[in-house]
């Protein structure tokens, strides 16, 4: 008697465990993972640096904002994430995203631009764990891959261009957008600042020929050197030293104007509160809907593709957890909306981590870094940082993909071309709901156009295929047609009509069977559908028969009394139905 208690208190703790992988971790955890993590941490910190201060200034934020996105977010992940190699923290995607809605909302709420971003913080976390709460994270697969690859297309281009004024050092301020900014860049030509150029384009080159022999050069002197080393990920850093030191060196910023960071304040974030304003949080629910929804939908898909390398998997209810908790905790340290970092996390897992563990060592190097490295950022070029931008999100477009869509599926491509189209013309928010619309539209109207097949038995087999497509034997008094759908409101009338039109066509029809091993699923409008059917073929003196029901579909017929009304009978297999009808006939 007295263990029934201890079980079930036990049974409760390693509950609570489950939804603390990282407990589970640092139990089984060796010396070994420490020195793999460690070392996987400190090249994730060094590659992190500058890529979270560029991703600030694409959100429209002042650099330290990229730092604290790297702290609070990625510690609570660390914690409650189910993923070993994910690292969550700023990315170009949601940063865009975040600066489409500074944008349109900043003049009305006082330019209050961290006000803003931590609303949007706020709010992501909130709707990421309400979606675990009320178990829809389903919800999520209204963002199909062709939705998804056509907004990722559109977002890269626009975070190109809204990184030519950096590349340019020309100012474009008070403008709404990336493409009212490529408007005023052409008209401001003349202003156009050679060196911010130079710089710029140097640091793009020097990124691209370090990614791509980098690894190659070393492997002369260092042949034990893997081809997918994290080393060639370094060129950002590279890029970041040498451009500080020749506006350092030369006086760039001061002999020529070349914009750079300019101060970034030391020590770790302070606690802030979000604004509540109820107007400012209703008109920002929508940008914080897609960018929950956008966030999941890309550290879900880079934690899936690590963990099939591993041969593990990630748990998508526990992602929602810790998604959401890692975003409202950016909300109270001064961040903006993180997600999973697909080109950190590959760093990560290419490193050798073994663990989350390594997160926590990069976060330890962004700690160092905003306590007493800080004032080396002052000087760094506003060119470099566009640079690092601009190749980060480079590999992102992919227009192939249209193309290969059109030759097997013309629906998809036409939504993933109409998203792309929207994003770039309407903005971020307008795209994916025109994505989202289209796929919705198009899976309604494919499923309200049901294939609905006459079927006969393959000769001298027990199996009943398309008479169409097969060599087959039918019997003169009996239809048997599979309808190859569920049976629901969108398309229980064209169900009938089909059904209809095949009998009439067959005036010497006595049993009409129907296939359902297809049907998953019927409502009550698909209830009442087969109810006129039975009736119509009644009236004829034709009953009406069925076989393969599944379990659920059965049910819903037993709760609808329909088994009861039935003209003919309900058979297991097609093969018992149609050896059943051959002797009656």
């Amino acid at each position: 008697m007295a263990q029934g208690p201890f079980l079930h208190f036990e049974s409760r703790v390693r509950n609570w465990r489950s939804y603390v992988p990282l407990l589970d971790t640092i139990k089984n955890y060796r010396k070994d993972d420490a020195a793999h993590d460690l070392v996987a941490g400190l090249v994730l910190g060094v590659i992190t640096v500058p890529q979270a201060i560029a991703y600030a200034y694409l959100a429209g934020l002042p650099p330290q904002a990229g730092l604290y996105a790297c702290l609070a977010p990625m510690l609570l992940y660390a914690i409650l994430g189910s993923s070993r190699h994910l690292v969550v923290g700023p990315v170009a995607v949601a940063a865009l995203m975040v600066a489409a809605a500074i944008g349109e909302y900043a003049p009305r709420y006082s330019n209050a631009y961290l006000g803003i971003s931590t609303v949007l913080c706020v709010q992501a976390g909130i709707i990421l764990l309400l979606l675990r709460v009320t178990q829809m994270g389903g919800i999520v697969n209204l963002l199909s891959h062709p939705v998804i690859t056509g907004f990722i297309n559109a977002a890269a281009i626009l975070i190109i261009i809204s990184q030519l004024p950096g590349f340019t050092g020309i100012v474009t301020s008070g403008v709404s957008g990336p493409l009212d900014e490529l408007a005023m860049l052409m008209s401001k030509v003349g202003e156009l600042n050679i060196v911010s150029l130079a710089i710029g384009v140097t640091s793009l080159v020097m990124m691209w020929l370090l990614g791509r022999y980098l690894v190659g050069a070393v492997q002369l002197v260092w042949k034990n050197l893997k081809d997918e080393s994290p080393l060639g990920r370094t060129g950002p850093m590279i890029a970041v030293i040498l451009a500080t030191f020749m506006v350092i060196w030369l006086n760039l910023d001061g002999d020529f104007d070349v914009a750079t960071v300019g101060f970034v304040p030391p020590g770790l974030p302070a606690f802030t509160m979000p604004p509540f304003e109820i107007s400012m949080w209703l008109d920002l629910l929508p940008s914080s809907a897609m960018i929950a929804l956008v966030a999941y939908v890309e550290s879900y898909s880079v934690g899936t593709s690590i963990a099939i390398k591993e041969r593990t998997r990630i748990n998508s209810h526990q992602e929602l957890i810790a998604l959401g908790a890692a975003n409202i905790s950016a909300a109270f340290t001064g961040a903006y909306p993180v997600a999973g970092s697909f080109s950190r996390s590959s760093v990560n897992y290419q490193a050798g981590a073994r663990s989350q563990v390594s997160s926590l060592f990069c976060m330890a190097v962004i700690v160092v870094t905003l306590l007493f490295l800080t004032p080396l950022f002052e000087r760094l070029p506003q060119a470099c940082l566009a640079a690092i931008v601009t190749i980060s999100v480079a590999n992102l477009i992919d227009f192939r993909s249209i193309m290969e869509t059109w030759s097997i599926y013309r629906q998809d491509a036409m939504t993933e071309t109409a998203t792309l189209a929207t994003v770039l013309l309407f903005g971020v928010e307008a795209g994916l709901l025109t994505g989202v619309a289209l796929s919705v539209a198009f899976f309604i109207r494919l499923s309200s156009r049901p294939h609905v097949t006459l079927v006969g038995r393959i000769i001298n087999t027990e199996h009943f295929r398309a008479v169409k497509r097969y060599d087959t034997e039918t019997l003169p008094h009996v239809v048997a047609l599979r309808i190859d759908e569920n049976i629901y409101f969108a398309n229980s009338n064209q169900i009938e009509n089909r059904l209809q039109k095949t009998v009439q066509r067959r005036p010497a029809t006595r049993h009409v069977l129907l296939v359902c091993n297809a049907v998953n699923m019927i409502d009550i409008s698909g209830l009442q559908m087969l109810r006129r059917f039975n009736d119509n073929l009644l009236s004829f003196g034709i009953k009406l028969h069925l076989s393969e029901v599944k379990g659920p579909v059965i049910e819903a017929l037993k709760s609808g009394g329909f088994p009861t009304k039935l003209s003919g009978s309900i058979y297991f297999t097609t093969h018992q139905a149609m050896r059943d009808l051959e002797e009656r006939v």
